[in-house]
């Protein structure tokens, strides 16, 4: 197997905060090579530097033989690299065929002018939609797919440019079990191609099925590399968080909830649209109430109605005991009533606010009035909530001033979790919220 790239000693930082310290990687032909670390480990940051939209304060990057100091996306692009996002970058505008195929659309000459050649787009996209699995019409607005489907568009766009090298972050995350079965059935043609996968997850179950060797990186530096074979879970884990985890998830002191009052309940619930159709629940004092269901059951879209960011057209909402109207998000929050969404870039923060901004603007909408036109931000509350909810959750961050979009995806999710804990919140709706979400913050 040749090698495709390596990584020698790369250091990054922001605003005089290490976040990579001498980092190596390499990645062989027809290898998947697992990239894992806890939320904030680096990871996000070293693939970044691979794709050129960073560029490393020191070290090299090897490509072909040829040496870089730093790499231009464009430079990334002709290298035959290739990145499919944990948080989808696909433009819901677009149609499925032209997002597969944006920057790269074929042309046909007419009247001796270029115009997009709509027949091929079709006929290739078609081909690729196939591969992936994805049934549908490749005109179709990407805005009309779930987040599942979008995410197999992310993965076609990647074949699509016949990549060499091709990073899936998290690419199973908004997949079924049918979908990530097809997913990894993708990935091992592929490497019968000789191409070279970096593949990031958080779900150790799926490294051993589908990886060849693992990277493990710690706050911003390399812990080590292994055969897939040569490890286990529980090995994994002491290299990612430099302890042993004894428990998992299970909390000792548990004890099972005797049924008494009901704070909320939700009554023949229908959606506008009929998506959801007479759902009725109820909800327990101190519960944790869980939604089972296959993507597309109508989970997401019950709890958006709920939240009001979806028209209702039948149905009672009880809360205490008094029947409530909830026409809009605003009027939700004012009672209360909290939604961390499956979405989190999309529709969980501001990504143009810091940590601070993102973390109090629930609890003073809360007290504000006319749906947020009236009322005073107080920065010393401000600066006590960001305080108290980073210390809370173990928010990693340079500071609560520090943009959002600059953390991780675990610690964007802290903060959306935050704003919520912040606002005092009775009832908190939790949409997958383990997206993307490593063992440690799970824990």
């Amino acid at each position: 197997m040749g090698l495709l790239v390596e990584m020698k000693n790369i250091s990054k930082e922001f605003s005089g905060v290490k976040v990579l310290k001498n980092v190596n990687f390499e990645l062989f032909e027809g290898e998947v090579h697992v990239l894992l670390g806890e939320n904030g480990a680096g990871k996000s940051t070293l693939m970044k530097i691979l794709t050129g939209i960073y560029e490393p304060t020191a070290g090299s990057i090897i490509i072909n033989g040829k040496e870089y100091s730093k790499l231009s996306p464009k430079e990334a692009k002709e290298n035959g690299i290739s990145i499919i996002y944990q948080e989808l970058s696909v433009v819901d505008a677009l149609s499925i065929e032209e997002n597969i195929f944006v920057g790269n659309l074929p042309t046909k000459k007419f009247l001796n002018l270029s115009i997009i050649d709509y027949e091929k787009l079709r006929e290739k996209a078609k081909n690729i939609l196939k591969e992936v699995g994805l049934n549908k019409d490749p005109r179709i607005l990407v805005e009309e797919l779930s987040i599942s489907e979008k995410q197999l568009v992310e993965i076609a766009k990647a074949l699509a440019q016949d990549a060499k090298i091709i990073i899936m972050d998290e690419p199973t995350s908004s997949l079924t079990m049918e979908e990530t079965r097809n997913l990894f059935k993708i990935v091992n043609r592929l490497k019968k191609k000789n191409v070279g996968i970096i593949y990031i997850s958080h779900k150790l179950k799926e490294i051993f099925e589908i990886g060849d060797r693992v990277t493990v990186l710690r706050d911003g530096e390399y812990i080590g590399t292994k055969e897939v074979k040569d490890v286990n879970e529980v090995m994994l884990i002491n290299m990612m968080v430099g302890r042993e985890l004894k428990s998992k998830y299970f909390d000792s002191t548990h004890t099972y909830l005797k049924k008494t009052e009901v704070i909320f309940e939700v009554k023949n619930l229908t959606r506008a649209d009929k998506k959801v159709q007479n759902v009725s629940f109820k909800l327990y004092k101190g519960e944790i109430l869980g939604f089972a269901g296959l993507i597309g059951a109508g989970r997401s879209e019950l709890m958006n109605a709920i939240f009001g960011t979806a028209k209702i057209s039948s149905g009672e909402i009880y809360l205490f005991g008094n029947r409530i109207f909830i026409d809009h998000p605003y009027a939700a929050l004012k009672k209360g009533i909290a939604l961390v969404p499956e979405n989190r870039r999309e529709m969980g923060f501001f990504p143009n606010f810091d940590i601070k901004q993102n973390i109090s603007i629930i609890p003073f909408l809360k007290t504000s009035r006319f749906y947020g036109i009236w009322g005073l931000i107080d920065k010393n509350k401000e600066k006590q909530y960001a305080t108290e909810q980073k210390k809370y959750l173990n928010i990693k961050c340079s500071s609560i001033n520090q943009n959002i979009i600059e953390l991780s995806g675990g610690n964007q999710q802290k903060v959306v979790i935050a704003k919520w804990l912040a606002a005092n919140s009775n009832i908190i709706i939790f949409d997958e919220p383990t997206k993307g979400i490593d063992v440690g913050a799970k824990r």
